[in-house]
């Protein structure tokens, strides 16, 4: 497959493992934590070599190129105050070209107030696009019921834009 793809927080993911069993090669996996990434590594065994491994905080990381797909599934809920939302969204649009699509998933209106311990931002599948800017226009959204391995349930909006 031909596209490019970073996952934003991708940590322990599963989702390079999928990537690569599709056919996918140019993946790249962000988080700040390198022992999540170590995880994946070892997870992947000889895999491993055909992802790139990025250790970064992303609230004040530059992107170096762009990607056509930018998929997140629970960082940006994490940015609580405009200054590191912005720096998100900075990232985001120098990581990404015309015509790049952006998966966004956050903690729905009626998700948790924190996670992990940590306060987080709650979105509308509206208010999430709002936040990401006029850059990127909203194509497709989905709301999710996710079940905790605790047995919570944990309402979250995931949203699709396409960068303009």
């Amino acid at each position: 497959m031909q596209a490019s793809i970073i996952d934003i927080g991708g940590g322990a993911s599963t989702l390079p493992d999928s990537l690569l069993q599709a056919g996918y090669r140019d993946i790249t996996v962000a988080d700040i934590s390198e022992a999540a990434l170590m995880r994946s590594q070892e997870r992947l065994g000889a895999q491993s070599g055909l992802v790139n491994w990025l250790v970064a905080d992303i609230t004040k990381w530059s992107p170096l190129r762009t990607w056509d797909v930018w998929h997140d599934r629970a960082v940006f809920h994490f940015l609580t105050d405009a200054a590191t939302q912005d720096s998100y969204v900075a990232a985001l649009q120098a990581g990404t070209h015309t015509g790049s699509t952006a998966i966004i998933s956050t903690f729905a209106l009626d998700g948790p107030e924190r996670c992990s311990g940590l306060p987080v931002q709650r979105y509308s599948v509206q208010s999430l696009a709002e936040r990401i800017g006029p850059t990127f226009k909203l194509i497709d959204h989905q709301a999710e019921s996710h079940l905790t391995p605790s047995a919570t349930v944990q309402s979250f909006v995931y949203a699709v834009l396409k960068r303009v």
